[in-house]
């Protein structure tokens, strides 16, 4: 992969000092290793790109919560509002019917943290009295203006994303004169701005944001470039899971993208991000571990029994 200013960037290895260590969220702390930890997607949508309607009923949706943990997902991420380009928004009144009862039973039946994906407020803050411990803004926390206080006020594990635009206007024509050097500005900006506001440090976690408001190159180069926002000194997490670019790289639309998923997730482990938002949770986390042992993350591999 080239970089922008056409050299072949060598990542640094997953124990670089700039890597940060540890994500505080509502009631507990995530500390990293040497591997990524998996968020494990979970759309309560009719209108996902990837699998709209298939877990939009309650007991759908936990079930796939409760295979998504058995695969080895760290964290669930539930949404109720595709964000896909040009998507149809979504009122709070029905983003949360469809979401707070999933996070409720999400909370009750498995161990792991409750991440809830939106950027209306009211559906933040009913979540996380539902159980939830994160709060994944695909805005950056900037779309509400009540967002900043129920962050502030929750306590809660923040997740801000760089998009250019709206899902609605993102994909119109996304330019960039530097596309790494613009997002990690970006990101660099709302990291401050959520520490001015009195988010601590250690509660924030950054995320390029592939695919929103970015053409198949961007975001190419971001994946290719992904170590050089752990300087931020904050959780680094990437989404990168069955997306576009994928079937634009392999030149097949109806290309099945677990396997594609599966490389790209490779590469960004040996970068050193923090957190790979994916929807193949069993698969990528195979892959990693195999990975690692064989010596894939730092050229030694491990013993086995």
């Amino acid at each position: 992969m080239i970089a922008d200013d056409g050299s072949k960037p060598r990542p640094p290895t997953p124990n670089d000092a700039s890597r940060a260590v540890t994500w505080r969220l509502l009631t507990r702390d995530i500390r990293f290793g040497q591997l990524p930890i998996l968020m494990g997607i979970i759309n309560v949508t009719p209108d996902s790109f990837s699998d709209g309607g298939r877990f939009a009923a309650l007991d759908a949706a936990v079930e796939l919560g409760e295979r998504l943990a058995a695969g080895g997902a760290a964290i669930l991420d539930v949404g109720g509002e595709s964000t896909r380009p040009y998507a149809t928004p979504v009122v709070e009144t029905e983003e949360m019917r469809r979401v707070i009862p999933v996070v409720q039973a999400l909370a009750e039946r498995t161990h792991l943290p409750i991440s809830i994906d939106t950027s209306k407020a009211s559906v933040a803050r009913e979540a996380l009295l539902a159980g939830a411990e994160i709060i994944n803004d695909v805005t950056g926390l900037e779309s509400d203006p009540r967002m900043l206080a129920v962050a502030v006020d929750s306590g809660a594990g923040i997740c801000a994303m760089h998009m250019q635009g709206t899902p609605q206007t993102m994909q119109d024509a996304p330019i960039y004169a530097d596309v790494v050097e613009e997002i990690h500005l970006y990101l660099q900006q709302r990291r401050d701005a959520l520490l001015a506001a009195g988010i601590a440090h250690e509660r924030i976690c950054l995320d390029p944001g592939i695919g929103f408001g970015k053409t198949n190159q961007h975001n190419l180069t971001l994946l290719a470039n992904s170590h050089r926002f752990l300087d931020l000194g904050c959780p680094i997490l990437v989404g990168h899971s069955r997306k576009g670019f994928i079937a634009k790289v392999l030149d097949n639309k109806e290309a099945d993208r677990t396997a594609a998923t599966v490389g790209v997730s490779l590469s960004l482990a040996r970068q050193g991000v923090h957190v790979l938002r994916v929807h193949d949770v069993a698969e990528v986390r195979q892959a990693i571990e195999l990975f690692e042992a064989t010596g894939g993350l730092d050229g030694s591999a491990r013993a086995i029994d």
